[in-house]
Formats: structure tokens, sequence, C-alpha cells
């Protein structure tokens, strides 16, 4: 599954605790242009409204921008497709103080687009520049264990 979009940003900006999958509403055109991988999950998110999930904030525009309809959104809430009792599992991991749901990447599963989207813990800025920290020395690792073997 090579994916079609990621959202690096998630990984730096949240710890993530759990992982989820869900098929997306899309109409036909929307479908074209995420295989093309012109979609943008930067700065989306995944909201709960009763007992529907929707993918709120993520750019998909349009595959031909000149045949598209005129009242064609890009930024638009996309229904996610989930079971009832993983709605459910989700809602009593949202009412958790300081949880929130965040998309991944998405991806094609036998012609199908899915999004991988996990529940999150947002990171401190201390935790940020240990993050940091720890990436820059393993890279010095790596350069020195180059030179010497």
């Amino acid at each position: 599954m090579k994916p079609l979009a990621e959202n690096k940003k998630a990984y730096f900006n949240y710890e993530i605790l759990d992982r989820f999958q869900a098929g997306i509403s899309l109409i036909g055109q929307e479908v074209k242009s995420i295989k093309s991988g012109r979609i943008n999950l930067a700065g989306s998110f995944v909201v709960l409204r009763g007992e529907e999930a929707y993918l709120v904030g993520a750019n998909v525009p349009a595959y031909q921008p000149k045949n598209a309809p005129r009242d064609y959104d890009p930024e638009r809430s996309r229904k996610l497709l989930l079971r009832k009792a993983e709605i459910k599992k989700l809602i009593g991991k949202c009412k958790e103080r300081g949880l929130t749901l965040v998309p991944l990447r998405v991806y094609a599963i036998k012609g199908r687009i899915k999004i991988e989207f996990g529940v999150a813990k947002g990171r401190k800025k201390i935790d940020k520049r240990e993050l940091i920290r720890k990436r820059e020395t393993e890279r010095e690792i790596e350069k020195q264990l180059k030179i010497r073997g």
C-alpha cells in the first residue's frame, strides 16, 4: 500500500496512541484527484457528530478545474465510513481529556480510497525539542558509523 498522501506534521505535533482505518465518501472527480496524489491533509482533523465521523479541513482540488461543478467546495466535510462499534469506541476515547482524531495518511486498497487516522495527544514544545535532539543524535551516530565502516 503506497500512500497517496501523508500528514507528516501529525507525527511531529502529536503522539499517536491508536490507529483506525476508514473509507471516505467521495464524488467521482475527487477519487480521480486523490489517486493522482492531489490531496492535502495538513490542518485537517476528524470530527464525531452524533453517530457519524467526518473528515474536516482536507483539501481535495478538482480533477479538472475548468470542468468542475460551480458549487464544488474542495474543503467540504467528507463522511468517513466506519462500523457503529468503531464509532462508539472513538466516542469513548475522544471524551478523554486532551485526545483528538488526526488523519495520518490516505491510500488505495483494491481501488477504494481509505484513510488512516489516529487517536492522538498533542505534544508540548519541550517534547518536540527533545524529539528533534534525538533525531540529530541518531543522524550523527549513523554518520560516524558510515565513516568508520
